[in-house]
């Protein structure tokens, strides 16, 4: 099965895919898409969906192909329909009363000062550990993917939060506007779909 996603904004080619997924259970899926983060974020759906996925550049197009192992469509697996398999784990542990989802919609804190903001920031993500089990996932939207990229000073914090098995996710169409696709240096490039799906599975969101 192949589908031409060129020209769709942010989520419409991870849409497309799960509902090609959900209705049709294809072996083979063939999805075409004009930009970096959205061959990423098709190919990372694909995979929490069981299929083995190869991305080829050919020019401005990104193809993404899923091949099934085995002969036989299997169902997909039961993720909610995200590209993201972190609630499935979280699914498994009940036990865990909360689940704060922390949204970074700016590389800074509060208004009047850049760099009296810029540190602000620094002191809060260092700081968020402080959480402990409760602190589940960070997501990076518009202005605050510049703090997952390469020269950031939270580089570092983010990396250990990363290791420990909080969760970081980071807009793949911000990235795509500010140029920096290739500087993402922590987290998984994900789209709107993952957003506000994790915002559903978060007991608790913070908006920074």
């Amino acid at each position: 099965m192949e589908i031409d996603a060129c020209g769709l904004a942010c989520p419409g080619p991870v849409l497309r895919a799960k509902d090609a997924v959900d209705k049709e259970r294809p072996r083979v899926l063939r999805v075409a898409v004009d930009n970096g983060a959205a061959a990423q974020n098709v190919s990372r759906f694909l995979g929490s969906q069981g299929y083995a996925v190869e991305a080829v550049q050919d020019g401005a197009v990104f193809r993404v192909t899923g091949t099934r192992p085995g002969g036989a469509a299997e169902a997909p697996s039961d993720t909610g329909g995200e590209s993201s398999c972190a609630e499935c784990q979280v699914m498994a542990f009940p036990e865990k009363a909360q689940k704060i989802l922390v949204v970074c919609a700016t590389d800074r804190i509060g208004h009047g000062d850049d760099v009296l903001g810029q540190k602000l920031m620094a002191n809060f993500l260092k700081t968020l550990k402080e959480m402990g089990a409760d602190l589940w996932r960070l997501i990076f939207l518009n202005g605050g993917v510049k703090l997952a990229c390469e020269g950031s000073e939270a580089l570092p914090v983010l990396e250990e939060l990363e290791k420990s098995g909080i969760s970081i996710l980071v807009c793949g169409a911000c990235l795509d506007f500010f140029k920096l696709l290739e500087q993402k240096r922590v987290g998984e490039t994900t789209n709107m779909l993952d957003v506000v799906t994790s915002m559903q599975v978060a007991t608790s969101v913070v908006n920074v």
